[in-house]
This record gives C-alpha cells, structure tokens and sequence, in this order.
C-alpha cells in the first residue's frame, strides 16, 4: 500500500524497519518509553503506508521522549519518584470544585481527580499504542463504576466483589461518551478507553455531572488530538430560580433534571426530563448551564497548558483526495438513484451492491488491493541515505538475536493501492454528502418528505387478549410492540446504587431492541447501553402523566419491543408505551408523544444559503448522515424528555431553539394521529389484572395483621386465597387478589384483627375457643378473641370454667372492658338477668369498692396460683396474667346480691371454704406464700393479658 496525503496512495513506501515477529520477541512496545532507538524520518514516513502497520506517529510520540523528561513527568525535578500535584479551583454554581492531576495514575496518558464536597471521582485515559482497523467511528470505551464503599457501604449479595455495571452507571457511561465523541478527529484509530470510579460520596453532592467533566479535563490533559475541552453540569429549576450543579435535597423539589455538557464556544450533549416544562424555560436552563461549562472550561486552560502531553496529530489518517474522485466518477447517477428508493430495506441492499462495483471496478484497474494486507506490496526505499543502505531488511520468520538488519529492496514501479477499507469509508462518506445535497438543493429527503413532513401514523390497541394492555405503534418503517403488566408492589424494581435512596421503583420501561427489526442476524442476551439508555428516556417521558400511588395503588412495568426500525425507535416507544397505558386502563393525566429532529448544519457546502436546516422526524440514514439527533417527548403545552445528540463540534442556542419549536409542532401532529387509534384503546381495567383493595388502620396496629414472624399475615392469605397482603408504616394495607370475594374476605378478617372495640358493646353468637381455669377465650370477630373471666360466666359461682361452656359452644357476650394494651375482657354474666338471691361472685366488693380482709380469700388465690404451675405448657401465659391479680381493689366492682339476714363475711367465708374443698389443692407451703405476695402487687385487670391476639 502507498502513502500519499498523510494516508494511503500517491508514492509507495517500505514497511517499518522493524517486523511485527522481531517486534513481540524483543517486547518493544511495553519498553517504548525507555528505549533509545529513533527512527529516522524516512522510516517513520514509511509507516503511512497501512492502516495495520505501527504507525510512525504513535512509534515517534513514544520515542521522543527522553529518559530525563520521562522523570521529570513522573517524579519531581530532582529525579525522585514523588508524585508533583497540580490543582485548580474551579467556579460552579454557588461554590468551587477542585481540580487535581499528577498525583493519582502518572502511567496514564491522562488522569485527573475532582471533588466536590465530600464527593470524589478519579478519571483516567490510556490509548493503545497500535491503531485498529479503520472505521467509521472512533474506537472509544467508557467505563463508570460506583464503588459501595465510597458511602461506607458493601454489597448486600453473597460477592461482596462490585460486579457488572447496573442501569445507572451504563446511563452515566453514555453521558461522558456522547459529548467526547463528536471532539475526536477523524482518521486517529487508536483504541481509546476511559475509566471512571466514584471513591467517596458524601449524599450531598452528586458524581455523575463531576463524571463528565472529569473524563473532558482527563481527555485534554492526555495525547488523544482533540482540540476542545469538555466540561458537564447539572441544572435544576426550584420554584423559577435555576441552579447549576444542585445538591440531592434541593433536586428533590426541582422541575427539571438537565445534563448539559459542550465546550467554550458550543452545546454537544443535553438530556433530561421535566414536568410539562415549555420551551422557553427550557432554554433559558441550556443557556445558563452553557455560560458554567464556558467559565469552567476557561478556568481549566491554564492547567492544560501546563500538564497537558504533546497531541498525537501525526497520527491521523485521512483517505487521499483522488480516492473520493474515483468513487464520485464510478458509483454517480446510480448513486443518486439509489438514495431515491424510499424503502429502507431495498435501499440498503441498493447501496451494498454499488459499494461492492466500485471496490471491484477500483481493483480491477489495480487500485485496490482486495486480497492483500495494507502495505504487503512491494515498496520502494529512498537510497539517498548511506547509512540506511547497509541495513538488511528481515523478513517474516528471520529473526536475528543481535541487530536488527535491513536489506534494501530495489525500486519497482507499481501502481497506486488503496485498501478496501478506504474505498468502504470514502463510499459512505460520499453517500453522506449526496444525500445531504439531495436535502438542501432539492428539498426532498430519502422517501421523498419535505423537512418538517412527517411519516404516516397507525396505531391500534388491544393486540394481545390475556395482556392487561397493550398497543402497536408505527411510523413510517419503524414500530413498537407495547405491552403493560399491573401488579403489586411486589413487581416493583429493586434499586440498589450509591446515590438513588429509593428502595422500589412503581413504574419502568424496559426497551428492546431485536436483530431482526432491521432485517439483521445477531445475537441475542443482555440488553446492552443502547437499550438501557432509550428504554430510561421513554420511561422519564410517561412519568409525568402516571397518577399517584393513593389514586392508583398499582406497579406499572411497560415493555417496548421494536419489530421494526429505521429511526426514532425510542420515541415510538413513549407513543405505543402511553396507548398501552390507556389500554390497561391506568388513569393517566394526559397523552404524550415523542419525536426526532434531525440537522444539515452547513448548508451552503450543498448548495444552500448557510441556514441550517432542520429535519422533522428523521429516518435511519438522516439519522447516520445528518448533524444531530435531539429526541423531545411532551404534549402540546410542554416537554417531559429530552436528548440530544451532536456529531459536529457542537451546536449555538438559535439553532436549538429553531429545532424545539419544530419539535413541538410535531408533537401535536403525533397526538391528533393517535387519537385515530382503531380499535382505540379500552380505558378500563382488564379482566385478568389482579385487583388490588387499600385499607387503612392505626399504625400501631400493623403488628396484629402481621403476627410473630408473619404467621399472622400468612394464614389470612392461605385462608383466603389472596395473592399477597403488603403492609406500610403509616397504617396502610393493600391486598392483592384476582376476585372480589377473597379481597372482601381478607378485609374483613384485617377490620375484625384491628377494629377499635367500644366498652358496652354486645357480641351475639361468638364461639368458644379454648378454655383455662380462670375462664375462656371467645372469638367475638374472626381473627379477633377477648377473655371472658369465670367470674363473668354466671350468676352463680362456678368451680371450673368448664361448668358453664365448652369448646365450639356459641354464647353471647358484652365489652366491659378495653385495657391499655387493646386486650379485651368480656361477660356473659352482664347479659344474664339478676341472680336468685344467696349467689353472687367471688369477685364481689363492697359498696365503699374495698375488697373484705378475709385470710381465705388469699388461700384461695393461691390455689389457682397452683393449678396453672401443674400445666406449664397449656397455662404458661394464664400463670403470668394471675400472678397480677390485686388485692386491695378491682377495676370490676358490683353490689352485692348476697341473702337478706346474713352478713356479707359470713356468706363470702362459706363460698371460699367451698371452693377451697372442691379444689385440688393440698396443704399450703412457704412457696405458694411467695407467690400470693407476688400477686398481690399487680392490678388485676392484666387477666386479659393472655388473651389470644
């Protein structure tokens, strides 16, 4: 292959000096650095022949850099290995940030630190040091990582190990590659990638704004030949007050979300979402966010200058001029014709077919070498120099473990090479500018629209039978499959990244992007950055029209599968997404839409007046071909989401408001189509969503629906048949079921378990369901039992509880008392007529509430105290609740009914020493005296401490 231009062609030229076989046995490349050897000028040029060759540039820039000023780059300037810091303070918003470099990563090409508070990001930029293939596009990485510990955290899975990047970090990766892009020349191919690590987060102030300036100021500093730095900030709106780079509790309360970056003189990426906000606002937050890029960018050329390595200029490869004359001369008219075919796919293999003619006319008259390696020819050596006609020339497989020898290779004339990757590169280059002509001169586009036309609309809704709702949406050749999915919050998207606090997410768009919507063969798996990053922009421009949890209690998940693409795939995911929606029966606020406009910045190059024009929804080719691709969703009256992408040096605010404002006028085209959905969407729940019942309750009663260890909670779903019952602080219950019966069932049991029993009230036919020696358990409500005493079972006196009920029997009962705990006494003795005269109760006190001073009585207290310590395992909690019974006084006083002509003691003695005798208690000791006086010192209304809850 020929060098001419800087690039492949005009004069041939020999192969470096050094084969790639003695290059690897030497390690040459990884001791660039410290190695002495030049080249001489001849050799270096000698390097442009290939594309896959060893550069001269990357092997010069290496080269000269001598083992002194290597030193003096990584130590101090007395040879120490101490690290030399450059800092700057620069102005953002109300505060500074503080720039640092040569302390952290001196290895790399490039790398610097910044803070911001509390919060620090390193960024760090390393180039390969042999170009790859050529292509159409800069071979850039980027990757973005939030360390845990950073906020004193880890993760919470069994690897404790940060593993692959989540959704947040892959969107902060496409923030710092988008507006980087656009900056780089065109012909450098080296491999370029950028690390970015967040190693402390104070929660104030946020890292991805720092990421992307960082990663700009990294790029400047190091040999990648870009010309501009790029700098990134955040801009809020609070109340009609914006505010650049806001802390996390002041975007709590913004409007708008806006991430801006671009350089001193230009805007190269905007994304964001806001609530309905107009035009105007909108670009009066990208101009005040362009004057903080511009001071930050002025404030960091200092620095630059000063750190900045020697750019690697040398090393841009641009096709030679005569080659972008051959390709005009051959592919011409039929070029022309076919840019007119308005089918995507006919097109493409249109073109495909005329880049193979002109690569097979271009080899045929030995322009091309189709099946040789760049610079396999053979070349031609300039014996001008004496020194170089003594070396010997090593060929592949002769390697020679002293010197390197080169052999001179006599002059042959041969004619001029271009590779077949050039040919490729200037074919789309040259498609490019005939399809931007076509535009401008005959102001017609590929299928045949004028700039602001827009392609025909169909949507129709109700797809899918057994989706809770569902839409098809098609413009022109692209289209969406949208399907929503209701469900509780137990569908929600778990959140777990450094800087988001939300636990769940109620609403999400997941975006795919299959092969085949492009008539394409590939491979299917994770979704990659494309996909995370227009799945994220659709679901920030329906939130704003979702309604609240308390009207809408549901999670919302919408999936967006493109079946067909040839441009603005992402936006036809915010319309069939929100058809979908009121398909589902979701009660949005309003209906929202999206569209692309697309951009011819030079206009007079094709034959325009220099007004830049803009395009209405952009198709495939206008998207690759044009200027610029700005995605805006929103309605009529203002915008909800925005992206902007630049592949120039960037755009001027006239030329961004011009496209919003078209934007616009396409928005309201879009939404009047979609209102001619047929069939039109069903706007009412489905059949075979789940329904979802919200109640309310004190918060302090959550423990009763939930029970020890969920118990509770569990046997009313098993009891039911609910779904799931999920439970919140405040007090309340949202149950989940797919029929109203088991909802209203499950409701019921919750009401029962958290009712606010009332003293005086009645129970009618409650069953019996266990009974203890001091009385029995009844269930008043299901889920819900009080303690009926022995004493409140009858009028008369009982020996045993078992006298007057059984199990399963079913009784009345009356509320009397509600103690501080919520446990419930009850009395059927309160619903019974008066008793016969000569019986009353062992509880009974005299009218001055005073309990009589009968020895008896505590030997009877003791001998219930007995009883319960026989059977721990059926009585432990009625042994607790008697041991607090009071001697002195009873919250429960009555009259007494005793017998006419006989004293109170002297009936009260008779009773005791007839219950004493009927009991099976033996003969008091010294431990049951204990007991009594442990008793005796706790009110007796703890009895109901035992009841069943």
């Amino acid at each position: 292959m020929l060098a001419s231009s800087g690039f492949h062609g005009a004069t041939p030229a020999p192969l470096s000096a050094f084969s790639s076989r003695s290059l690897r046995r030497r390690n040459f490349f990884p001791r660039l650095p410290y190695c002495c050897i030049i080249p001489s000028e001849r050799t270096a040029r000698s390097h442009r022949s290939s594309f896959c060759s060893h550069p001269p540039s990357a092997i010069r820039t290496r080269l000269r850099v001598s083992p002194a000023t290597e030193v003096s780059q990584l130590g101090g300037a007395d040879g120490s290995s101490a690290p030399q810091k450059h800092s700057v303070k620069i102005p953002v918003g109300d505060r500074y940030i503080l720039v640092e470099t040569g302390h952290i990563g001196r290895q790399a090409s490039g790398s610097v630190t910044i803070t911001d508070g509390e919060t620090i990001v390193y960024t760090s930029v390393c180039l390969a040091d042999v170009p790859s293939e050529p292509s159409d596009f800069f071979p850039l990485s980027v990757f973005y990582q939030e360390r845990l510990s950073a906020a004193g955290r880890t993760s919470g899975g069994f690897f404790k190990r940060e593993g692959r990047a989540k959704d947040h970090e892959v969107l902060i990766c496409r923030l710092i590659d988008r507006p980087l892009r656009p900056t780089m020349p065109k012909g450098f191919y080296h491999d370029t990638q950028i690390l970015s690590w967040v190693y402390s987060y104070d929660g104030i102030h946020s890292p991805d704004c720092l990421a992307v300036t960082a990663a700009g100021i990294a790029v400047a500093l190091s040999e990648v030949p870009n010309t501009k730095l790029v700098a990134g900030v955040r801009i809020g709106l609070i109340g009609d007050k914006f505010i650049v780079n806001p802390t996390t509790k002041e975007m709590e309360s913004s409007e708008l979300d806006l991430m801006l970056a671009g350089t001193d003189s230009a805007i190269l990426m905007i994304e964001g979402f806001c609530n309905f906000l107009s035009e105007k606002k909108l670009l009066q937050a990208v101009e005040i966010g362009h004057v903080a890029v511009r001071e930050i960018c002025r404030a960091l050329e200092s620095l630059v200058k000063k750190c900045g390595k020697p750019k690697m200029f040398d090393a841009i490869k641009l096709p030679p001029e005569e080659l972008f004359r051959h390709v005009e001369d051959i592919s011409g008219y039929e070029l022309v014709n076919a840019l007119q075919i308005s089918s995507k796919i006919p097109r493409r293999k249109a073109l495909s077919t005329l880049e193979e003619k002109v690569i097979n006319i271009l080899t045929e008259n030995g322009y091309v070498a189709k099946d040789q390696m760049p610079g396999t020819a053979d070349v031609v050596i300039d014996n001008c120099d004496d020194e170089e006609e003594e070396e010997d020339v090593v060929l592949d497989g002769e390697i020679d473990e002293g010197d390197v020898h080169i052999k001179p290779i006599p002059r042959k004339p041969i004619p001029l090479l271009f590779s077949e990757v050039d040919v490729k590169l200037v074919f789309k280059e040259v498609t490019s500018n005939f399809l931007r002509k076509r535009i401008v001169e005959g102001g017609k586009r590929s299928d045949g629209r004028i700039p602001s036309e827009i392609r025909s609309i169909n949507a129709q809704c109700g797809l899918l039978p057994r989706a809770h709702g569902s839409a098809l949406f098609t413009r022109g050749e692209t289209q969406s499959l949208a399907v929503v999915t209701l469900g509780d919050r137990q569908m929600a998207q778990r959140i777990d990244n450094l800087v988001d606090t939300e636990e769940a997410k109620r609403f999400y768009l997941q975006y795919s992007f299959p092969p085949s919507c492009v008539g394409e063969v590939g491979r299917i798996g994770a979704p990659n950055r494309r996909e995370v990053g227009h799945g994220v922009l659709a679901e920030r421009a329906l939130e704003p029209i979702l309604p609240s949890e308390e009207d809408f209690p549901y999670t919302i998940r919408v999936e967006s599968t493109i079946t067909e693409s040839n441009g603005s795939s992402s936006m036809a995911s915010v319309c069939g997404g929100c058809l979908a929606l009121l398909d589902s029966g979701v009660p949005v606020k309003g209906s929202v839409a999206g569209i692309a406009m697309g951009l011819v910045l030079d206009t007079e190059e094709f034959g325009g007046d220099g007004t830049p024009l803009i395009l209405s929804d952009i198709s495939g080719s206008e998207d690759a071909s044009g200027d610029m691709d700005l995605k805006v969703a929103g309605n009529e009256f203002g915008i909800t989401a925005f992206q902007m992408d630049i592949k120039t040096a960037g755009i001027t605010l006239p030329v961004m408001e011009k496209a919003l404002l078209q934007a616009k006028d396409g928005r309201k085209h879009v939404l009047s189509e979609m209102l001619k959905c047929s069939p039109p969407p069903s706007r009412k729940l489905s059949k075979y969503a789940p329904l979802i019942l919200v109640m309310k309750v004190k918060p302090e009663k959550i423990h009763l629906i939930i029970g020890s260890g969920g118990k509770k909670v569990k046997s009313i779903i098993e009891e039911t048949g609910v779904e799931g019952i999920e439970t919140q602080d405040d007090g309340t219950v949202k149950i989940t079921g797919r029929d109203l019966s088991c909802l209203e069932k499950s409701k019921a049991i919750i009401a029962n378990l958290t009712m606010v029993p009332t003293v005086g009230d009645i129970y009618r036919d409650c069953e019996i369901k266990s009974i203890a020696p001091y009385g029995i358990f009844v269930e008043i409500a299901p889920g819900r039992e009080g303690l009926c005493h022995i004493s409140e079972l009858s009028s008369e006196w009982l020996s045993k509880a078992e006298d007057a009920a059984k199990v399963g029997d079913r009784l009345d009962f009356k509320l009397i008392e509600v103690n501080e705990k919520g446990q419930l006494r009850l009395s059927r003795r309160a619903l019974l007529p008066d008793a016969p005269a000569g019986t009353s109760s062992v509880s009974q006190t005299s009218s001055s509430g005073e309990e009589e001073d009968d020895p008896l009585n505590t030997a009877s207290k003791r001998s219930s105290v007995r009883v319960q310590s026989t059977d721990q395992s059926s009585e432990e909690s009625a042994n607790s609740m008697e041991n607090k019974i009071p001697p002195k006084q009873s919250i429960f006083t009555r009259k007494s009914t005793s017998a006419p002509g006989k004293s109170a003691d002297e009936i009260m003695k008779k009773r005791l020493v007839r219950r004493v005798r009927g009991s099976t208690v033996e003969k008091q000791g010294k431990h049951n005296a204990k007991s009594v006086t442990l008793i005796s010192s706790v009110d007796e209304s703890s009895l109901v401490d035992g009841a069943k809850i």
